[in-house]
């Protein structure tokens, strides 16, 4: 598998630091370690639903990222998406923090809620990313795990449909520093905790 340069630099260094990773936090991605594997032993494709509310930060990023960690750990047969309980657009900040970590991210054409081209190996399809509801046509509507990236959603989204297994790996979300001298820093940061926890799932299947 040939992962674009920078992002493989990228991984280098995560999975390096699986240390940072709280036991408490371990514990919760050792649940989506085990869907993942039990999928993989069975033969049967592994869908895996990030969601968080507007879809435009977290759930995009752990989306790209698990993707990505599937690929660097050559799981097959996995399939990434992401949804929110409505939709907004993929943030430019979290788009950017993205690029610099590795990804190769093109915007199409300029609306308010724009498609992305994301592309992190030159051996894989392009994945399409764009913001929408969960419950959108482009996603599974069954046998998939739902990966609850932000409270707000796992409180105000108490059923999903379709869902065989839901596993709550919240984080805090960037948007605090939008507008800030922080911005750039807390995104990348972000970036940088979520693409370490979601190669640790991967790493552990």
């Amino acid at each position: 598998m040939s992962l674009n340069p920078t992002l493989t630099k990228t991984i280098a260094e995560l999975t390096q630091t699986f240390d940072q990773i709280p036991t408490e936090r371990k514990a919760l991605l050792t649940q989506l370690s085990d869907y993942i594997k039990q999928k993989k032993e069975i033969g049967q494709t592994i869908n895996l639903v990030f969601i968080c509310t507007h879809n435009s930060r977290r759930s995009h990023m752990a989306q790209l990222w698990a993707q990505a960690s599937a690929a660097n750990y050559n799981i097959v047969n996995v399939k990434t998406y992401s949804g929110g309980t409505e939709a907004t657009a993929f943030y430019p900040a979290a788009v950017q923090a993205m690029q610099e970590l590795g990804f190769k991210i093109e915007k199409g054409a300029e609306t308010i809620n724009p498609k992305y081209n994301v592309n992190y190996s030159s051996d894989e399809p392009t994945i399409e990313a764009w913001s929408k509801k969960f419950d959108d046509a482009a996603n599974p509507g069954s046998e998939f795990c739902a990966v609850m990236t932000c409270s707000d959603a796992d409180d105000n989204c108490p059923f999903v449909p379709g869902v065989e297994k839901r596993i709550a790996i919240t984080y805090n979300d960037p948007k605090a520093s939008d507008n800030t001298p922080q911005q750039a820093e807390t995104y990348r940061e972000r970036a940088m905790q979520i693409g370490r926890e979601m190669l640790f799932a991967f790493s552990q299947v």
